[in-house]
């Protein structure tokens, strides 16, 4: 499939031979976009789906039994922007489902990970400590410690620019830096592991892990 001015051909962009799914996209404007997925046989369209260009964030692909119902799961990670402190991903999972015509993959919708920090996540950022409360769960993180500058904080602890996710023991996890401050504000990440309940994937836990101090 050839197009014309600024695109250029369709490419693979990510398979997995133990799924036998191959993902094709257009690349334009240092963006892949019009992704294509091979599969069971027969084709499908993901339109709206956006992929930086660069190869070293092209789309990563698993193939895990992510809600342990025995058969496997296609999660499709994909790449939206990056930069110094900075990445922005999202995550497609896939069931394979049986249809009238046959075996397609059907998309299963996953709860934003900034919604759920926002639902069940409190923070309190003052001069001299970043306090981060998950339920019955206190950390408390001296800024001093990590050499932060208390003339460069934020009012709050910032989360929203480094988004990335991971399978961890066939589990669909999400990972959300914590910041302080613009430049040398990292304190840690947040994991949010999900499992399918109520036929989407929501929080099973969440867990705050602190920057590690020499």
């Amino acid at each position: 499939m050839m197009t014309i001015q600024n695109e250029t051909k369709e490419k693979v962009v990510g398979n997995l031979l133990e799924a036998n799914v191959t993902l094709y996209a257009i690349e334009k404007e240092g963006y892949l976009e019009k992704f294509r997925l091979e599969a069971n046989g027969g084709i499908q369209y993901f339109p709206y789906w956006i992929n930086v260009s660069n190869e070293a964030y092209w789309p990563q692909l698993f193939y895990k039994d992510i809600n342990q119902d025995g058969k496997k799961e296609l999660i499709i990670i994909l790449t939206r922007g990056y930069g110094t402190g900075v990445i922005e991903q999202f995550v497609h999972v896939l069931h394979n489902t049986e249809t009238n015509f046959g075996e397609v993959y059907r998309e299963i919708l996953v709860d934003n990970p900034m919604a759920i920090l926002l639902k069940n996540v409190k923070t309190k950022l003052t001069k001299s400590e970043a306090i981060i409360n998950i339920g019955n769960e206190r950390t408390v993180i001296q800024l001093d410690k990590l050499g932060i500058d208390p003339k460069r904080l934020f009012s709050d602890v910032v989360t929203g620019s480094l988004v990335r996710f991971d399978v961890f023991d066939s589990e669909l996890t999400a990972i959300m830096g914590a910041q302080t401050s613009p430049l040398g504000g990292y304190i840690g990440e947040f994991h949010i592991t999900y499992e399918f309940k109520d036929e989407m994937y929501q929080v099973k836990r969440i867990k705050f892990i602190p920057l590690e101090t020499s």
